[in-house]
C-alpha cells in the first residue's frame, strides 16, 4: 500500500496519522514511486493546479500497476467527487469525513493480522505533522477551503499531547503543529498557547514548530513562549497583498499596517526569526500600482521565503463571480516579478547567518550530501559519510548553496 499526499501541512498531518492506523492494522506501506497493490492519495484543490496535479497522480499510479486499487480522499473529493469517480481505476473517492473511516471502508479481509514493522516515511519521519485543528469559517474572497473543510473543530489537548509523547518514543526529533486555522485552536477553554505551555511542560519533544498563523492570532504573550529554545523561531504568516485596496476586496482580517506590527512585535523579541509568507497575484481587478504596493510591502518585510501562487479562481467562492478577471499572461508576468522578488528576499536573510553555527535536524541524503533544516527553516546542506539521519547536530553556515546554505559539521 502507499499513501501520497498533495498540498497543505495538513494534508501531510492526515496522511502521516492515516499510515499509523494502517501499518498497525498490518498493511506494509511502500513508497508513493513503488509499485503498489492500493494507492491511496490525500488531494488538494486550493487551485485549479492542485486539481490537475490529483488526476496525474491517479493516472500514474494506475500506469505503474494496472490492476492498483486506486482511492482519492480529502479537498478534491470532497469539492467534485464525481470528477475522480470518473478516473480509471478509481475505486474509493472518500470526502474529509468519510476518509477517517478508511480502514473499514477498504473492505480488505486478506490484509495481515499483525502490525507491519516497515512504516512509510509517511508513518513516522524526522519530522512529524499533528493535525490539532480542523475548519474555517473566515471565507476570504478567494478561498474554497471553508466550502470543503467547514466544520471546526480542536483535538482535545489530552490527545495531542499523548500523541507527542508516543511519537517521541519512536525517536520523533520535531512535531509541527497543523490546522486549517491553528491560531482558532479551542478545546475545553485551552487555547493555542495554553496547548504550547502543556506541551512544552509534558512533553520532552526536542523542537516544536507551528505551521501557519493569521496576524491578529498573534499576541505578546504566544510571542513570548518562544524564549524557550525548543519552540522553533519560524513564523508562516499569511499576507496574500500588501495593498489595502485588494486586501478589503479579498476578505482578509487585517490590514497591510496590522501586518507590519505583527512583525514587529515578533522581530522585538526574536531578531532571527524566519518569517515566511504566501503572496496571491493577479486577483481580479488587482491593478498595476496595486501590486507594486505588494513588492515595496514584501521587500520591507524581508521575508525569509516567499510562496508565489498565481490568483485560480475556485467554484463557489465570491472572487469567482467578481469581474475584471486578469489576462492569464499578466498573472504569468506579475508571478515571475514576485518570484525575483522573492529569491532576493531569500538569499538576504540568509546570507545573515553565514559564519554562525546552528543547530540542525539532518533529514535524508541524496547525491552523497545530506540536507536538513534548523529552527530559522534555511535549508542546509553537508557532506559526511556518517549517518546524520534524525540527528540534532551543529553546523557553521560557510555560504550559499542551490536553494540555502552549505554547513561544515560540528561533531
Amino acid at each position: 500500500m502507499a499513501l501520497d499526499s498533495l498540498g497543505c501541512k495538513l494534508n501531510q498531518a492526515e496522511i502521516q496519522s492515516l499510515a499509523r492506523q494502517l501499518a498497525g492494522a498490518g498493511y506494509r506501506l511502500v513508497s508513493p514511486s513503488d509499485k503498489a497493490d492500493i494507492y491511496i492519495l490525500n488531494t488538494c484543490t486550493v487551485t485549479h493546479v492542485a486539481d490537475r496535479k490529483s488526476r496525474h497522480l491517479l493516472r500514474l499510479a494506475r500506469r505503474r500497476n494496472p490492476a492498483a486499487r486506486l482511492v482519492a480522499i480529502g479537498c478534491y473529493a470532497q469539492r467534485s467527487p464525481h470528477e475522480l469517480a470518473g478516473i480509471e481505476g478509481v475505486e474509493l473517492v472518500l470526502d474529509n469525513r468519510q476518509k477517517w473511516h478508511l480502514l473499514e471502508l477498504l473492505g480488505d479481509t486478506d490484509s495481515p493480522a499483525t502490525p507491519s514493522p516497515a512504516l512509510h516515511e509517511a508513518g513516522r519521519r524526522t519530522r512529524a505533522f499533528i493535525r490539532v485543528q480542523d475548519g474555517c469559517h473566515s471565507f476570504c474572497a478567494y478561498c474554497i477551503v471553508p466550502l470543503v473543510r467547514s466544520l471546526e473543530e480542536s483535538v482535545p489537548a489530552e490527545n495531542v499531547i499523548s500523541l507527542v509523547g508516543e511519537l517521541v518514543t519512536t525517536g520523533c526529533q520535531e512535531v509541527v503543529l497543523t490546522g486549517t486555522e491553528i491560531g482558532t485552536y479551542n478545546s475545553r477553554g485551552v487555547n493555542l498557547q495554553g496547548l504550547l505551555e502543556r506541551i512544552l511542560s509534558e512533553t520532552p519533544i526536542s523542537r516544536l514548530r507551528l505551521s501557519s498563523l493569521q496576524p491578529p492570532e498573534i499576541s505578546p504573550g504566544l510571542v513570548g513562549l518562544w524564549q524557550n529554545p525548543r519552540l522553533c523561531p519560524h513564523f508562516h504568516l499569511s499576507l496574500q497583498s500588501g495593498s489595502d485596496s485588494v486586501l478589503k476586496r479579498m476578505k482578509r482580517r487585517y490590514t497591510p499596517a496590522d501586518y507590519r506590527r505583527t512583525v514587529f512585535l515578533i522581530r522585538d523579541s526574536l531578531p532571527d526569526a524566519a518569517i515566511t509568507t504566501d503572496v496571491i497575484v493577479g486577483f481580479p481587478g488587482e491593478t498595476d500600482e496595486e501590486f507594486q504596493e505588494t513588492c515595496d510591502f514584501c521587500k520591507q518585510m524581508q521575508f525569509a521565503r516567499i510562496h508565489v501562487f498565481p490568483y485560480s479562481p475556485r467554484p463557489g467562492t465570491a472572487a469567482a463571480a467578481m469581474p475584471q478577471q486578469i489576462p492569464e499572461k499578466t498573472k504569468k508576468q506579475r508571478s515571475q516579478q514576485m518570484l525575483a522578488l522573492a529569491e532576493e528576499s531569500a538569499k538576504n536573510f540568509y546570507e545573515r547567518f553565514l559564519g554562525k553555527t546552528l543547530e540542525v535536524l539532518w533529514e535524508q541524503k541524496s547525491g552523497g550530501i545530506w540536507s536538513g533544516l534548523p529552527g530559522n527553516y534555511i535549508r542546509v546542506y553537508a557532506g559526511s559519510r556518517e549517518d546524520l539521519a534524525n540527528r540534532l547536530l551543529p553546523a557553521k553556515l560557510v555560504r550559499l548553496y542551490r536553494d540555502g546554505i552549505w554547513g561544515g559539521l560540528k561533531f
